[in-house]
């Protein structure tokens, strides 16, 4: 799944919790979320004004990355120039660019998990349009402000790595070891995670292959 992305690089042990084990509890920041998902997640809708076409709840597909999924918002861009790169949309004239909108509940992160996840949507409707995109953007209902986040080849990279990284947990069925760290507190996991817990399983693994090899 493409949000699997987003939860594999804020925490790989929140991924297999809840991709591979199936497991889920709600806090108030995560039904916060659902509550913004459900506004914008519309498959009936489309929305045209003028020079911008907006398509929410659009399926997504990368056989590249083996990832599917649905975008909270797509956008198209009608071009002024025609000889700049878009794609031609049935019944429109001229050529459209494509950007990508993820909807997010809170602000920002310090980490790049909500950048992965919009770059891995653009992956999939370039794969998709047979067609190049360079930007897309975030917006954070906590700040009611459009994040614009540019889809560069290091951006890319870490999609690739990540996928490449989680598939290989997924296919062994194993669930990454968790790290306690100041932020688990506020994730909706922390009762079935059990972060503290998984540092000393660690610790127990490190003291019996150092007694083995004594």
């Amino acid at each position: 799944m493409l949000s699997g992305i987003q939860h594999f690089c804020f925490c790989p042990r929140q991924w297999g919790l809840i991709h591979i084990e199936q497991q889920w509890e709600d806090n108030t920041r995560t039904f916060g979320g659902t509550v913004m998902h459900e506004k914008a997640d519309d498959p009936f809708f489309t929305e045209s004004r003028g020079t911008l076409i907006v398509s929410r709840s659009m399926p997504l597909v990368s056989h590249q990355l083996k990832l599917k999924g649905i975008a909270d918002v797509v956008e198209f861009h009608k071009q002024e120039d025609e000889v700049d790169h878009g794609i031609i949309l049935k019944g429109r004239q001229g050529k459209w660019r494509i950007e990508p909108v993820e909807y997010k509940y809170g602000q920002p992160k310090e980490n790049n998990s909500d950048l992965v996840q919009l770059c891995a949507q653009a992956i999939c409707l370039e794969e998709m349009f047979k067609i190049s995109i360079h930007k897309g953007s975030i917006y954070y209902g906590k700040i009611r402000h459009r994040v614009e986040v540019i889809i560069d080849t290091t951006l890319r990279e870490e999609v690739k790595n990540l996928v490449e990284t989680m598939y290989h947990y997924y296919t062994k069925e194993k669930t990454p070891l968790g790290k306690y760290e100041p932020r688990c507190k506020n994730c909706s996991l922390y009762n079935l995670c059990v972060p503290n817990l998984s540092d000393k399983v660690k610790s127990l693994k490190k003291y019996i292959d150092t007694a083995i090899k004594c």
